[in-house]
């Protein structure tokens, strides 16, 4: 009786352990779409500054997103063992742009004492939020320069006397983080 508890706890334990790779692999897929599209949102950015387009919509993450996010959730799902099965879907979390990902491990949790589980996959999911870190004047006009307050930081933008290397990076722009 007593080994197969222990046996039991052990296959509880490779569930769990399954479980955790793959959260950790839906966590980077989800990181990894959302910061794909806050690199098209710099890029977004660059360009409207440099075509003379309406450029401050772009500080609020209102922009064409998600262009290469299936692509990096994919590689880092995959870099964690797992597949995705679900997006990235654009999504909304409290108002900013994020990426919903589902991912399925590509191990099954293996042989235990528990009848079914030998090819079980584990699966989790995970959503990044792309929050814009600077904040302007609501009266700003895109012709105009703009002093920008990015987390105590300020940044003038200029766009008739712009160059690209006066764009800060794209992590002092906008924050990725996992949503709870």
């Amino acid at each position: 009786m007593l080994l197969f508890a222990g046996l039991a706890f052990f296959a509880f334990a490779q569930a769990a352990s399954a479980r955790n790779g793959a959260q950790t692999a839906a966590d980077a897929a989800a990181l990894g779409a959302a910061q794909s599209a806050r690199d098209d949102l710099v890029n977004g950015l660059l360009l409207a500054l440099q075509d003379g387009d309406d450029w401050l919509r772009w500080l609020d993450g209102d922009g064409d997103l998600g262009v290469g996010a299936p692509s990096a959730a994919q590689a880092l799902a995959a870099e964690n063992g797992a597949t995705v099965t679900a997006g990235p879907q654009a999504t909304s979390v409290r108002g900013f742009p994020a990426f919903r990902v589902a991912v399925q491990m590509a191990s099954t949790v293996g042989d235990s004492v528990i009848p079914g589980t030998e090819g079980m996959r584990a699966k989790a999911t995970a959503t990044a939020v792309i929050e814009p870190r600077c904040a302007f004047d609501a009266d700003a006009k895109p012709d105009e320069a703009v002093e920008l307050d990015c987390d105590g930081q300020t940044v003038t933008i200029d766009p008739q006397d712009f160059e690209p290397d006066d764009l800060p990076d794209g992590s002092d722009l906008f924050s990725v983080y996992l949503a709870e």
